[in-house]
């Protein structure tokens, strides 16, 4: 019996093995299909990113997709094989025909690993960001940090491969600069001879013209501005910047530019990779007609540096200290001596024979500052300081003290005079053509001018004074980033104003030349970008995060970052509405084309909606939108004011049915045709573009489309402002870059016609106005089609070039080896 058994298994076996072949066939056939279709969407992707886009999308819509069914059942069908193939070797694991089961096992192996290269291919692609062109019916998939956010290709697009991408025909030109650094820096404010007023803020060197009220502009710095000082010409001017960082982290060299204040050229580039971190002080010579300029940069030893600018070569430079150094100054009839003062010091150098020595303040009897604020030469040709305890100490040179400390004993510099000025720190000194001198005190809020012999004249109030005069006026700079303007006896007046803290809401008046900022200072302003000037500004209990102007232009709300929003009447400035949503900051606030809905965007995830009524003074909830899993960032609503489209922290593009109730549209694809009233959120079709590879989703922070729909201005993390053509949903797409900003760029708005671009700073407390200049269409596309023309050239170029290498290399082969054959075989 057991024999008949063992024949009988005999018996099958061979065909069991045919049909394992045949199986492995049919699955070979099915691979094959697999990759014909692989090789067929090679064909159809762009170059740049075929080998791999084209792979990961292929074997994500093999996976997801139900839009091409063939390849979707070809692949389960596939594995459902392999799966087969797998059990059926487990059961010929103790068969005796061990040649017949390894070449099944081998065959199924590398089935399972060709399979297996492309869905690992997908997974490492996960990890990344990039932009994938793969068509999946009517839709692309774009990657941020491995997540995938599917958009959908509108109707009206035919074919996406063939849409061109160029830069606008428009272009910026910076018109305006709102702000002043006055917060953290000294010695920043001159006066021209031109009666131009300089002075700096962000990467941006401003030339205001007091009367004229125009502005110029010195913008070659490529990071914050620190220091400034004015030649003895009264033309030329030096400015220094800090080291900041590039796009990938890596720390840039700081340095001095030497400029023309009348042409705006840069005539000199002083201590390029000399210095670090920063600039932190800077200083022309007087006595020798400006020959000489002093550096102190912002490294741990705070290293001194004096230049020759005729040659621009280092003259001398020494270790000053470790602690902080506010200011430096030449002495003004002698260019071998040079003060410098800081924390808890005061040093006087001696410059000679291209060496620096020091000398340090004695401070004796008297209590040592924590720090010493400024300086000024008298006529007498002592040293006056202002230090943190309110003092003006006066300065002046001691002989050797023999007795105490024997012969050979130098001289020394110590106080010859205390003066007590003002409550809290003297910020500032100046002094007058007739000897007279005038002191800014901080927490006084004072500025008193004291006659030769210091005895106190005349003062007068403003908030932390830095004083200049100039003739009979007085030009103030203080630390709430103010420039004053005004005489003891009239009083002074605010000629330039500006933010003190980060700045994130920026909204534009729907039919005026206004625009409103408000940020974590608490402060909400109006501007007027017609006469480049702040119409009004009141001050919250919270600080303000996001801001829209009702359609009607009366009211503007403004959301806090405590989840309170409130309605503010432009004309009166009164609170006229006060609303709270949830206990989390608020981010977007934006109203419906005609003014009947708010919706208020919220880091607790919902959106919130209101009937708005009575002008804009009157609000009911009408329902809340829930289906975010993270804090809402933008919004915009539909033109006919019934939808809304939405993204979040967590990359999310979400669209509701406002008019039906609030409802989450989960079918995206119908939403694909929709028309809307604004663009401002990040993520969508037709902003694809303006994402670069290698994004982390939060290096733009903010964009806008404007009210043509030809244009996108775009605010990123990396201080700059960029426009793109609307629509730009290719990646990679073109487009005109400026700079200007010394922080991240958080918002991004156009003014109601179109006219001008407002863009604004965080931490650098800065707003620029840019104008857009209309260009030519038909000049811009000869400037396009050369530019395509130059660039095909090249690669065409690069090709023969790569093809000529191939051919010398084949060449030298081949006589190489017609080299060996005639040499005939070696010994």
């Amino acid at each position: 019996l057991s024999n008949d058994v063992s024949a009988g298994s005999s018996a099958e076996y061979p065909d069991r093995v045919s049909v394992m072949e045949g199986r492995l066939q049919l699955q070979e056939n099915e691979i094959t299909l697999l990759k014909s279709s692989l090789a067929d969407a090679l064909r159809r992707l762009p170059r740049v990113c075929a080998c791999l886009c084209a792979s990961m999308c292929l074997c994500s819509q093999v996976w997801l997709s139900v839009s091409n069914p063939a390849h979707k059942s070809s692949y389960t069908d596939s594995l459902s094989s392999l799966s087969r193939v797998r059990r059926n070797s487990e059961k010929l694991a103790k068969d005796p025909q061990e040649k017949t089961k390894k070449r099944l096992d081998k065959k199924a192996a590398s089935s399972q690993l060709e399979m297996y290269k492309y869905v690992s291919m997908v997974q490492s692609c996960h990890t990344c960001f990039f932009i994938c062109h793969w068509l999946t019916g009517q839709s692309i998939k774009m990657f941020i940090r491995g997540r995938p956010i599917t958009m959908y290709v509108p109707s009206n697009i035919q074919n996406y491969d063939d849409l061109r991408m160029e830069p606008p025909v428009e272009k910026l030109e910076l018109d305006w600069v709102y702000g002043y650094r006055g917060r953290d820096c000294r010695a920043n404010l001159y006066l021209l001879a031109s009666g131009e007023a300089v002075y700096f803020i962000a990467c941006v060197v401003v030339l205001y013209h007091i009367n004229n009220r125009t502005q110029r502009h010195y913008s070659k710095h490529t990071d914050c501005v620190r220091c400034l000082t004015i030649h003895p010409d009264k033309v030329r001017v030096a400015s220094g910047q800090t080291a900041g960082v590039d796009k990938d982290g890596k720390p840039l060299q700081p340095y001095v530019h030497i400029w023309d204040s009348s042409t705006l050229i840069t005539l000199q580039q002083i201590g390029l990779g000399t210095f670090e971190r920063g600039v932190g002080s800077v200083a022309f010579s007087f006595a020798d007609s400006g020959a000489f300029l002093c550096v102190i940069d912002d490294s741990n030893e705070h290293m001194l540096s004096v230049w020759d600018c005729a040659k621009g070569t280092k003259h001398a430079e020494v270790k000053s200290t470790n602690e902080a150094v506010f200011t430096v100054e030449f002495n003004p009839n002698d260019s071998t001596n040079i003060i410098t003062c800081g924390k808890s010091h005061v040093y006087f150098w001696t410059l000679s024979a291209g060496s620096l020595t020091k000398k340090q303040g004695i401070f004796g009897k008297y209590k040592k500052p924590k720090f010493i604020q400024c300086f000024v030469f008298s006529l007498t040709g002592d040293v006056l300081t202002g230090d943190s305890e309110g003092n003006i100490l006066t300065w002046g040179k001691s002989p050797g003290d023999v007795k105490t400390l024997g012969k050979g004993a130098k001289e020394t510099f110590q106080i010859m005079r205390q003066t007590r000025a003002h409550d809290g720190s003297v910020f500032t000194l100046c002094m007058l053509q007739g000897g007279a001198l005038l002191s800014g005190g901080g927490k006084d809020r004072k500025i008193i001018r004291w006659s030769a012999d210091l005895a106190p004249e005349r003062e007068c109030e403003v908030k932390d004074a830095r004083a200049r005069v100039y003739g009979e006026e007085l030009l103030v700079g203080t630390t709430r980033n103010a420039i004053l303007r005004g005489t003891f006896s009239d009083g002074f007046v605010a000629i330039v104003q500006g933010h003190v803290d980060e700045m994130w809401g920026l909204a534009t008046h729907p039919s005026q030349d206004v625009f409103l900022t408000c940020g974590h200072d608490r402060l909400v302003c109006v501007w007027n970008t017609e006469e480049h000037k702040l119409d009004w500004c009141t001050t919250l209990e919270e600080y303000g995060l996001c801001a829209d102007f009702c359609p009607n232009g009366a009211v503007v709300s403004v959301g806090l970052s405590t989840g309170r929003w409130l309605v503010l009447d432009l004309q009166t400035k009164d609170i006229v509405s006060d609303y709270t949503d949830g206990n989390e900051q608020l981010s977007v606030m934006r109203y419906s084309t005609d003014g009947s809905f708010l919706a208020v965007g919220s880091h607790d995830n919902f959106i919130y909606i209101y009937n708005v009524t009575e002008s804009g003074r009157r609000y009911s909830r009408y329902g809340k939108c829930n289906g975010h899993s993270s804090f809402i960032t933008h919004l915009d609503w539909s033109k006919d004011g019934k939808y809304i489209m939405s993204n979040s922290g967590d990359y999310e593009i979400l669209y509701w049915d406002i008019a039906g109730g609030c409802k989450l549209l989960r079918n995206r694809y119908e939403s694909k045709d929709r028309e809307w009233a604004s663009y401002t959120c990040v993520l969508g079709f037709h902003v694809m573009g303006v994402w670069l590879e290698g994004s982390d989703g939060t290096d733009i922070n903010a964009l806008c489309r404007s009210h043509n729909e030809r244009m996108v201005a775009v605010a990123d993390d990396f201080c700059k402002v960029h426009l793109f053509q609307y629509p730009c949903p290719k990646p990679k797409a073109p487009n005109h870059s400026y700079e200007g900003h010394g922080s991240h760029v958080t918002n991004v708005r156009f003014t109601h016609c179109d006219s001008h671009v407002l863009s604004m700073g965080g931490k650098d407390t800065c707003i620029l106005q840019w104008r857009v200049k209309r260009g030519g269409t038909g000049d811009s596309g000869r400037e396009g089609d050369m530019e395509r023309k130059t660039e095909t050239e090249r690669i065409r170029e690069r090709l023969i070039e790569r093809q000529r290498g191939e051919n010398v290399y084949r060449e030298r082969g081949r006589e190489q080896r017609r080299e060996r054959v005639a040499s005939g075989p070696v010994a």
